[in-house]
């Protein structure tokens, strides 16, 4: 088994792609319209669906706003320069809601950027965290 995606619900799609694949520099992949169901669903990631796991962006027709809980966390990209890839989501226009820094409690360098919808984003920059293994027993 392996995970395959994950599926956020968009307000607008166009607005959406726009910040996935031109801010955050993921491709499209895939798009299909459901005219049955009134939805679109649009695949995107940093590469083939067959060896990565990707976004499912579900834009609803008939819907124009969501509700985002509080049960949903972030979505967690690593970065190799925290620093540079905030400083280019901001000229791009994306919106960073904490500057890149240690986090609490740790020596991992995070920031966090919201999409157009106010899903968040976690960025990590890599080599930074300490990765421990799930054990078994």
């Amino acid at each position: 088994m392996r995970l395959l995606h994950t599926m956020l619900r968009v307000n607008n799609l166009e607005e959406s792609l726009k910040f996935y694949c031109n801010v955050l520099g993921m491709k499209l992949l895939r798009q299909k319209d459901y005219p049955g169901g009134k939805f679109t669903l649009a695949f995107v990631g940093y590469g083939s669906e067959s060896d990565n796991t990707v976004l499912e962006l579900t834009y609803n027709w008939d819907t124009d706003k969501y509700d985002l809980g509080n049960g949903y966390g972030h979505i967690a990209l690593g970065v190799d320069d925290i620093y540079s890839t905030c400083k280019k989501i901001e000229l791009e226009g994306g919106k960073v809601t904490r500057k890149p820094g240690p986090m609490k409690h740790g020596s991992t360098v995070i920031a966090f950027i919201e999409d157009p919808n106010g899903y968040k984003v976690e960025l990590i920059e890599l080599g930074t965290q300490k990765v421990v293994a799930a054990s078994n027993s």
